[in-house]
């Protein structure tokens, strides 16, 4: 795993120190699409466990009525 952590670090720090690409509207474009992802990932995570603990909560309920 450090080994994997190590290769990460030397790749960003490859990356940052190689010249910039002479047009970075594509670049941009790239980095709001990687970030509407994870933001998507985030929700869809969060309602699945909201929807995992209302399934139980209306579960116990109907358990009870």
């Amino acid at each position: 795993m450090a080994a994997l952590w190590r290769t990460l670090q030397n790749l960003i720090r490859a990356a940052a120190e190689a010249r910039p690409i002479r047009s970075e509207t594509g670049v941009t474009a790239i980095e709001y699409g990687l970030i509407a992802a994870l933001i998507a990932i985030a929700i869809v995570a969060a309602v699945t466990q909201v929807g995992t603990r209302l399934s139980t909560l209306f579960n116990t309920v109907s358990g009870h009525v």
